[in-house]
């Protein structure tokens, strides 16, 4: 196992973290995880040098909604016996529960109860955008913070982040913060917070904690003949799980990358994995055939949309951009199956409105200067991940 610099911390942290978004489950429900097999899985990646394990108060739930899911009364059982000293622990504020500022402590020391541990040593501001920035800044966040440090629940204050490029650095810059966690992987590079946030944060002293580094298991999964044509191509043989991990370890301002790993097939691989991901290891050949494999992914985009949000305020609440994104998605990666779940996680997380709420008014056609039928698009979107 390899380890780095955890940004200024001082922390030393393994290149691989343990995510807890994902883990076995029983009977397809996501709240009833597979206790036996997740502990083994997670005991597994502890006893090779895993020291980072992330969870957060919606993850196996039902939805994310008001309630509590299982992971993190799974984490605080799994780590006893020795192992919650071993590891940095991180869990998030909720911040579509948050609506004063007691709420926050009440959660947090909820959090505390159900992790079994009198402090977290990483504590994010979960799923940050402008608006819920805006929020949660308005309700006295930077305070409970500041203390909930000094008080010792938390060591280290960060957020994640899920927005377009702009709101990223007015997030970084309105607080003293330790660490970030952005998605990032070689077909995200533009995406979020993307490259320039990445180096944005790092250059601000941050721990920067890469999510999705498989894009949901989507570089895993189904691999386009394409693009299996030109991996095939590389002197290196490599699986595309090892392709994709390895360019988020490449660049040396990321501390660690999270798995969520479902099997212990996959925590025995990428344990393997984590053992070879130095930074700058790829050569620029390696880098370039990345590129090349992004753009055979890119070519096979479904709808031309390139989130210039000119079609926003919807006025039926639909994130226009966010449906055509899993459209694309489930084009890209031959998965309606995952993208369907993905949809209904940005249904439940409020960040757009049904696809079929559509009135189909044309005001957001009128103002797309890609000229994209979105009505027509939005039929489609009913008909995949409604249906």
């Amino acid at each position: 196992m390899l380890y780095r610099e955890f940004g200024r911390t001082g922390e030393q942290v393994s290149i691989l973290g343990f995510g807890c978004m994902r883990l076995p489950v029983i009977g397809g429900r996501r709240d009833c995880i597979d206790v036996p097999l997740a502990t083994e899985m997670l005991h597994y990646a502890l006893n090779h040098g895993v020291n980072y394990v992330d969870t957060a108060f919606p993850y196996h739930g039902a939805s994310f909604d008001q309630t509590p899911g299982t992971s993190e009364a799974f984490v605080g059982d799994a780590l006893v016996g020795g192992y919650r000293d071993k590891v940095l622990l991180a869990t998030k504020l909720p911040g579509w529960v948050v609506e004063s500022r007691s709420d926050m402590d009440r959660i947090l020391d909820g959090q505390l109860q159900r992790l079994r541990s009198d402090h977290i040593d990483c504590y994010l501001l979960h799923a940050m955008n402008a608006g819920s920035w805006s929020k949660l800044a308005g309700l006295g966040v930077a305070g409970f913070l500041d203390a909930a440090r000094a008080d010792g629940r938390i060591r280290y204050a960060g957020f994640s982040y899920h927005d377009d490029p702009p709101a990223f650095a007015p997030i970084v810059d309105a607080y003293d913060w330790d660490l970030c966690q952005i998605q990032y992987n070689f077909m995200d590079v533009d995406y979020q917070a993307g490259a320039a946030g990445l180096a944005y944060a790092a250059d601000r002293g941050l721990a920067v904690t890469v999510m999705e580094p498989l894009k949901g298991g989507r570089l895993a999964g189904r691999v386009p003949a394409a693009v299996k044509a030109l991996w095939d191509t590389a002197p290196a043989k490599r699986t595309p799980v090892e392709w994709a991990l390895r360019f988020v370890w490449d660049d040396r301002r990321v501390g660690l990358l999270l798995s969520g790993m479902s099997t212990m097939d996959q925590v025995v691989t990428n344990v393997a994995l984590a053992d070879d991901g130095h930074p700058g290891s790829l050569s620029r050949i390696e880098l370039g055939l990345i590129e090349q494999v992004r753009d055979a992914y890119r070519a096979r985009i479904a709808v031309d949309c390139t989130s210039c949000r000119y079609c926003l305020p919807c006025p039926e609440g639909i994130d226009i951009p966010v449906v055509l994104s899993c459209l694309n998605d489930a084009s890209l990666f031959d998965n309606s199956a995952g993208e369907k779940a993905q949809y209904n996680i940005e249904v439940d997380l409020g960040h757009t409105a049904l696809a079929s709420e559509c009135a189909e008014c044309g005001q957001c056609e009128a103002a797309c200067p890609q000229q994209i039928k979105v009505p027509e698009e939005m039929a489609k979107a009913v008909r995949m991940f409604e249906s």
